[in-house]
């Protein structure tokens, strides 16, 4: 592990001295270490705003189950054809793609952050 904590420093300081700060804190790894918690929190409002609670629910599951609507369906307890229409639900209101996997990744990061 010392490689890897190695390289966390690195980046810390680059950090501090991009920022001219005599002292950066080491982010969390991967891509939510990217954001700070308050703007992906911000981001993730805006973004599913328009959805209910339910609808989020089955998002979640859907996006978890990688798009399959009868796993998605037997995790909720619920009929594979609501799952269809909830999701269709989703990308009418967020006026987004849910088939893109660009979109995919988004929803997914914004949901975590609930």
């Amino acid at each position: 592990a010392l490689a890897a904590a190695d390289a966390q420093a690195g980046r810390a300081l680059q950090r501090a001295e991009a920022a001219r700060t005599p002292l950066a804190r080491h982010a969390d790894a991967g891509f939510a270490g990217l954001v700070g918690r308050a703007e992906a929190r911000a981001h993730a409002e805006a973004l599913l705003g328009p959805l209910s609670p339910a609808l989020r629910e089955t998002l979640r599951a859907w996006l978890a189950h990688h798009g399959s609507w009868d796993r998605t369906a037997a995790a909720l307890g619920i009929h594979r054809n609501t799952v269809r229409q909830r999701v269709a639900r989703c990308a009418v209101l967020l006026e987004r793609d849910p088939d893109d996997p660009d979109v995919r990744m988004e929803l997914w990061f914004a949901l975590r952050q609930e």
